[in-house]
């Protein structure tokens, strides 16, 4: 690996079960102070909003369902950030699948990394949910969650990022914050080997499997999001699943699709339409894409890539199928 150049800051750590990197090129006064900012920020959105844990804000007011619960700014950010979702892509995208993941054993954090894993079958929802109506109260932090328990897992990470690059605006001449995939972008990226125009890389990870990516995008002056079923799929009962779940059934998505990578300003809006595009499967993304005009790169299960006409100018190379 190339040793960073002595002025560039790099810092990593451990949140949201994912690696962290931050890293600002050319940096400026505060740089370092703004990097603390952002791990401090991570294990905020962390701590209110997982639902591995009772006591944190997002399983309280879960719990309290129609009642008012005040809960941390970050948690009531990343409840308003779905709502927002919810509204703006007409209950395509929806939170409200805890208890199709809890139903399908996935109640707590389950060690995908280190091999197999086994859960007891249980039931699970069978979608068709009422609109969701939550309510909130910006002045004191407050929110009336509904009768449907949420899962934040679909922007949580997103909206931690977002908050990240922008604790970092101003302190150097670039910057980045990814996080498993997520990831954000500001300013023209660090300078490459003699010849190479400067500019942020990211590999997109190839779904079937293997250390090789699939592709590589340009994500210079941009934020990226990728839902994929290559890590969080188990085995329920006596049926393979995964964390994808599609609301409209309360099932895992049976989607043709393996993984969905999309670049957008925000990375939180990038999770949004990553999930929504899964959903659509492979006979409908396509229409999604261009009626939202997204950039967007997919994976079908047969192995082919697919991308939008915009996503073409991001690819910087592709392997061939």
């Amino acid at each position: 690996m190339t040793a960073l150049p002595a002025t560039d800051l790099q810092h990593r750590f451990r949140a949201m079960a994912s690696n962290v990197t931050v890293r600002v090129i050319d940096p400026r006064p505060g740089a370092e102070a703004a990097i603390d900012e952002v791990e401090r920020l991570f294990a905020q959105v962390e701590r209110t909003c997982t639902r591995f844990d009772e006591s944190s804000d997002l399983m309280r007011a879960n719990a309290n369902a129609t009642e008012w619960t005040t809960v941390a700014p970050q948690c009531l950010g990343a409840i308003t950030s779905a709502f927002d979702a919810y509204l703006v892509t007409g209950g395509a995208f929806d939170p409200r699948v805890l208890n199709a993941l809890t139903g399908l054993g996935y109640d707590r954090s389950l060690d995908f990394v280190g091999g197999s894993v086994v859960t007891a079958g249980g039931e699970v929802s069978s979608g068709g949910l009422p609109p969701w109506t939550p309510e909130f109260d910006i002045d004191n932090s407050r929110v009336r969650i509904g009768p449907e328990p949420i899962d934040l897992g679909g922007i949580g990470k997103g909206y931690a990022v977002r908050l990240g690059i922008a604790a970092l605006a101003g302190r150097g001449r670039s910057a980045l914050v990814e996080a498993g995939g997520d990831l954000a972008t500001y300013g023209d990226g660090p300078d490459r080997e003699p010849g190479e125009s400067r500019g942020w890389r990211a590999a997109v990870e190839d779904p079937r499997g293997g250390s090789a990516p699939i592709a590589v995008l340009d994500v210079t002056v941009a934020a990226a999001a990728t839902s994929s079923i290559r890590l969080r799929r188990w085995r329920s009962g006596d049926r393979d699943v995964h964390h994808l779940i599609d609301p409209s059934t309360g099932q895992p998505s049976t989607s043709r699709l393996l993984a969905v990578t999309v670049i957008d300003g925000d990375t939180a809006w990038a999770e949004v339409w990553t999930k929504v595009c899964f959903l659509a499967g492979a006979e409908g993304i396509r229409d999604v894409v261009e009626r939202e005009g997204l950039t967007a790169y997919w994976v079908d299960t047969s192995g082919t890539a697919h991308c939008s006409a915009s996503m073409r100018d991001r690819i910087l190379w592709e392997a061939r199928s």
